[in-house]
């Protein structure tokens, strides 16, 4: 293996069984291990460039740095060139990753990719990892990407894998759950290898109808008979969580080199939170040794999380609320299983029995010794009214727009230190633009808008904040509907099957 002497090979297993082990490719293959459980890496591998020379290093350089140390069965060359597939032109700036300071907080803009969310930041490399890693596997199976969507990983993972050579993706979201512009990007896909449904249900139904595909063993014979398997674009794959935690590296690097902080100097990250993969991706570049502070989880309405963090109780027994915030609008945060197989001291069997009481009664408690690890983290929530008030106050404050989501952690952030007096240096995680939420952030601003059309508002959003409208919302501007497919929650096994040829 090509440099491989300053890294230790790291391996995966499954949450629910720590016996398992894989390679990182393998992992990336699979996407969901065989009994249901998350594959987690052996141990955090230990950054081996200091901070003071990741200042100098571009983002490509940096996510080289990171990435190597997690998928080391792929060599410099194949690691080097899906990186530089990966963030090339299709960002809006060379930075990739821009740090923008606003009111006391640097704003870590993820929303520079095609489909101008930080989803974009994962599923513009995962193509190139799968691929790479069905040539070191011998795989000649095609593989067919089963993901669900909450909004933002739907349009990602379309346009990463969109006309790749063996490759099928096909995309659930919930049909009434998603924003105009989110259902406008997905329904519009090109390439003869995408598939959308819009299901009627949520996106807790939408999840856990992929999750029971994927653990559907007859269904599995039949696609092997037929040359196909399964793998996932969702942040259950690895492949998407290990570029997540390049931006956070990324961002202390930039804020040292900027001046902002001292080397060594600990900062704070607010992320806006639904399934966990975004903030795990933190934790997890603390842990290799990046000086984070304070973890602070952000949530909506749907605050299932915040009451987690709370009271050690995670229980999706609950109303689910529809809010101006849709790709947080989650009951059952599937990345939350590698925290607590963590806390549980990599106890598989502990993590297995909680999943199950999840999955049988809708809850499950940590026991006190789990929940004293939680320390790094702080819930929070802000509900719609605060939400609101968040992205008006700042537009007014400093011309700066948020979208919905990022307003949900700007709100929680200002919670944060009215709680704390905690006047750490802090990041927060810009997760998407705010031409992708008009009417929400239009209305939040002020006005009367109600008369005018989606992409009126994006036009007048474009001239009340000063920026340009992005490329992915002109492109969709009048495109054609390419994808016109509905299902209830209960039938999306069949439309699978007629997808691929497989019979009803």
């Amino acid at each position: 293996m090509v440099e491989a002497l300053d890294r230790e090979e790291v391996f995966y297993s499954s949450t629910r069984d720590s016996g398992s082990r894989v390679t990182a490719s393998q992992a990336i293959l699979k996407g969901l291990a065989d009994d249901g459980g998350l594959y987690v890496p052996d141990h955090i591998p230990a950054l081996k460039t200091s901070m003071a020379a990741l200042a100098d290093k571009s983002y490509q350089e940096t996510a080289y740095e990171v990435m190597r140390l997690f998928l080391t069965d792929f060599t410099e060359e194949e690691l080097k060139g899906c990186i530089e597939r990966a963030y090339d032109d299709k960002f809006d700036t060379r930075e990739i990753v821009p740090v923008r300071e606003a009111e006391g907080a640097y704003y870590l803009e993820l929303f520079h990719g095609s489909t101008i969310a930080f989803k974009d930041m994962a599923l513009s490399i995962l193509p190139h990892l799968m691929i790479t890693s069905a040539r070191k596997n011998h795989v000649e199976n095609e593989i067919v990407i089963l993901t669900a969507t909450s909004g933002d990983t739907g349009k990602a993972a379309l346009a990463g894998f969109a006309g790749v050579a063996g490759t099928k993706i096909i995309v659930f979201y919930p049909k009434n759950g998603v924003s105009p512009i989110q259902e406008k990007q997905m329904v519009t896909q090109k390439g003869d290898n995408t598939f959308v449904v819009g299901i009627h249900g949520n996106f807790d139904d939408a999840q856990s109808g992929v999750k029971a595909i994927f653990n559907d063993q007859e269904l599995a014979a039949q696609m092997a008979q037929a040359g196909l398997q399964f793998s996932s674009a969702n942040s259950i794959n690895i492949g998407r969580l290990v570029p997540q935690v390049v931006y956070y590296v990324y961002a202390y690097a930039k804020l040292l080199k900027a001046g902002r902080i001292r080397d060594g100097e600990k900062i704070n990250v607010v992320v806006p939170t639904g399934n966990f993969g975004n903030i795990l991706a933190a934790f997890y570049a603390k842990n290799m040794g990046v000086p984070i502070a304070k973890l602070i989880c952000a949530s909506n309405e749907n605050k299932v999380l915040y009451d987690f963090f709370e009271t050690g109780r995670y229980d999706r027994n609950r109303e689910f609320k529809l809010t101006s915030s849709p790709s947080m609008d989650i009951l059952v945060s599937s990345n939350l299983e590698r925290l607590i197989y963590r806390i549980a001291g990599n106890d598989a069997a502990k993590n297995a029995e909680l999943m199950a009481a999840l999955a049988s009664g809708g809850s499950y408690e940590i026991t006190p010794q789990m929940k004293a690890q939680l320390q790094d983290f702080y819930g929070g929530y802000a509900d719609e009214k605060e939400t609101a008030a968040r992205i008006r106050e700042m537009y007014e404050h400093t011309g700066y727009v948020l979208d919905t989501h990022t307003a949900v952690a700007s709100a929680v952030y200002g919670k944060y230190v009215k709680d704390t007096r905690d006047e750490t240096v802090t990041v927060i995680a810009s997760t998407a633009s705010p031409f992708k939420f008009t009417r929400y952030v239009m209305n939040a601003i002020g006005g009367q808008y109600d008369a005018m059309s989606d992409f009126e508002l994006v036009d007048e959003l474009s001239r009340i904040g000063g920026v340009a409208v992005p490329r992915a919302i002109e492109e969709i501007r009048t495109a054609p509907v390419l994808h016109d497919n509905e299902c209830d929650k209960t039938q999306m096994k069949a439309i699978v099957k007629r997808f691929l040829g497989l019979g009803a």
